[in-house]
């Protein structure tokens, strides 16, 4: 730490209890001071040389009276009587501690170089141009003990000066940093494993968040300051902005990252508002952002703070993991997690896509920085999140369908190569809730396209009884396509004839009130004799007549349609119907462009095509996917 002494005669000021000062010399005091609680007993003649002020308050003071009142001088008794002692031309000590005091009080004082020369205003302006604001830590010291002398300290400047000098060393080059710094992160790996090479000790890198923890001190007001200029002076990256803001918060903010926030609430809030609007986009991982919104709805922050914030994170959602996601309501119980919440963050993600999405003959180079493309990698990563969210809040039994649907449709336009995390969803919310309408819960499926889903959700689709059998019908479907286009035994439309020639009369004999009674069965709740049944009428056809007619199973044998006996006659009616019918199984995926036809684009010849082909041999095996 910097110093510089003033004077160089003895101190003989002495103290008589808390309240009174006085100069122990062989002339007699003729003037007494009062500064706040403290009498100082002085002598005129040193005091009225070096102060313009106190020749004043002696000139309009009673001439029968030897004692004048200052009780609004800046630092209050210390620092008159550091004053004091320079009159008497007593040695004092100036700091990083008391200078800014003192210099507020000498400006109070009006001890300028028009009274004399080398007055205390210039002795001390000459020291915090030379040493203060030269260095880094007694600049920080410096600008934290002017908060207590607002206003004088802004009007003598020492506040912009300290500024302005943390931030040029903040945003200089770190190859010129030559001062000493805290600094508790991982430090930047240096150049070799040997702190030594060639026997010549090597200069250790300084990481460009250097300075992020020694500005952790500085209180709101200040530090916000700090910020704003150095982001104006734009030499520093955003990240380093956003780890002095994380920094700044977590350690003001002793349990922020537990989700928990105590202490004053007003400061709090203060804080939350002023990091939030302080925050440059893209500079902190998504997993933050989503804590500071949990603080910032804990705290009550402005509507203004929230939105900032969620327009932040829908930018980086791919960034997000579930358990980020899983914010609970501060005060409402009757549900679960914020969804509203969470809808909203999905929302901005959506928005911000959309607005990307611009031509890019009309984009300009400030455009791309703004609204960066959003890369196909981060549209399925939100997508699988979404998929993952959905099945972490399905187990809340307040949670209405029509969120679930909402949150689903979303994201439906972000092609995913797998549906299985949506089927999962689906099936758990199935569960959870096993009373919704058969309209909620053919809206639920109708997300689903059946051709994405993996042989192991195929394996439990097929013998879920949770699930409408016209859901059930379309899976076994799409497994006998690829099953049959990888064995090469059945081309896919002689397999759809195959299923067609199956029913009785071929595509005629079906009336209209048959279509409607058929087409609401087709909603309904399979039994397991049910699926049973079904898979035995789509597995079977064509291969019965290759090898021993309809009626007979895979292996030739006669009876297979036996099981359709063990269905009541109503339900066989369901499933056994007309080829206008049959296709209504996905007619609402035709018309949404989910599903144009049999034919997918989607060729079955994968390399997966081996193990589907296993799987349908084993396809009565139950593998429960909830």
């Amino acid at each position: 730490m910097k110093f510089m002494k003033l004077g160089s005669k003895p101190d003989f000021f002495q103290t008589d209890g808390d309240t009174i000062r006085y100069v122990t010399t062989e002339l007699a005091t003729d003037i007494a001071v009062n500064v706040g609680d403290v009498k100082f007993y002085l002598h005129k003649f040193p005091l009225l040389s070096k102060s313009a002020r106190l020749q004043k308050l002696v000139a309009t003071t009673n001439e029968n009276s030897d004692e004048i009142h200052i009780h609004d001088i800046p630092g209050g008794p210390a620092a008159f009587e550091i004053c004091a002692k320079f009159c008497y031309g007593m040695t004092v000590t100036l700091n990083a501690y008391n200078v800014v005091a003192t210099r507020c009080a000498a400006e109070y004082l009006e001890m300028y170089e028009t009274i004399e020369k080398g007055n205390l205003v210039y002795k001390v302006e000459v020291f915090l141009n030379s040493s203060v604001f030269r260095s880094w830590k007694d600049s920080i010291i410096v600008l934290q003990t002017t908060r207590s002398l607002v206003p004088w300290s802004e009007e003598v400047k020492v506040v912009s000066h300290c500024l302005d000098s943390i931030a040029s060393k903040a945003t200089i080059d770190t190859s010129k940093v030559e001062w000493s710094y805290m600094y508790n992160h991982k430090k930047l790996p240096s150049n070799g494993n040997d702190s030594h090479w060639n026997g010549v000790a090597k200069q250790q890198m300084v990481p460009k968040d250097w300075w992020v923890e020694d500005l952790c001190g500085l209180q709101l007001d200040l530090y916000k300051q700090v910020i704003t200029i150095i982001k104006t002076k734009g030499k520093i990256s955003g990240d380093v902005i956003g780890e002095a803001l994380k920094a700044y918060i977590t350690r003001r903010l002793s349990d922020f990252s537990k989700g928990m926030i105590q202490g004053d609430v007003v400061k709090n809030k203060s804080l939350v508002e002023t990091v939030i609007h302080l925050l440059p986009a893209r500079s902190v991982p998504c997993s933050f952002l989503l804590k500071l919104l949990k603080a910032a709805r804990l705290l009550e922050c402005g509507e203004v703070e929230k939105c900032e914030l969620i327009r932040k994170i829908g930018q980086q959602l791919d960034e997000a993991t579930v358990s980020d996601l899983l914010i609970q309501p501060p005060t409402d119980e009757t549900i679960k997690y914020e969804v509203d919440m969470v809808q909203s963050l999905i929302e901005e993600f959506v928005t911000h896509n959309r607005s990307a999405q611009t031509d890019p003959s009309m984009e300009t180079e400030f455009q791309e920085i703004r609204s960066p493309r959003l890369s196909d990698t981060s549209k399925v990563k939100v997508a699988k999140l979404v998929d993952s969210y959905l099945t972490e809040i399905s187990c809340d039994p307040n949670l209405p369908a029509s969120k679930f649907v909402h949150l689903a449709e979303m994201v439906s336009s972000f092609s995913r190569p797998t549906h299985d995390g949506l089927y999962r969803a689906i099936d758990m919310y199935l569960k959870e809730h096993p009373g919704i309408s058969k309209g909620e819960k053919k809206r639920m499926c109708k997300l689903m396209d059946c051709r994405k889903l993996s042989v192991d959700a195929c394996m439990h689709a097929v013998q879920n009884e949770r699930l409408p059998l016209r859901v059930v019908a379309q899976v076994l479907f799409f497994e006998q396509i690829r099953a049959s286009a990888s064995g090469g035994s059945t081309s896919i439309p002689d397999l759809q004839g195959s299923i067609w020639a199956l029913l009785p009369g071929g595509s005629h004999g079906s009336s209209r009130s048959t279509t409607t009674n058929t087409e609401d069965d087709w909603d309904d709740v399979p039994t397991a004799e049910e699926i049973k049944a079904l898979k035995c009428e789509i597995f079977t056809p064509r291969l019965g007549e290759v090898n021993g007619g309809v009626g007979s199973d895979r292996n030739g044998n006669p009876g297979a349609t036996k099981n359709l006996e063990k269905v009541p006659s109503g339900k066989v009616k369901g499933m056994i119907m007309s080829k206008k019918i049959f296709s209504k199984l996905w007619s609402s995926k035709e018309s949404s462009g989910e599903i144009s036809s049999c034919n997918t684009s989607e060729s079955p010849g994968s390399s997966r095509n081996a193990e589907e082909k296993k799987s349908t041999r084993s396809r009565s095996r139950r593998n429960s996917l909830s």
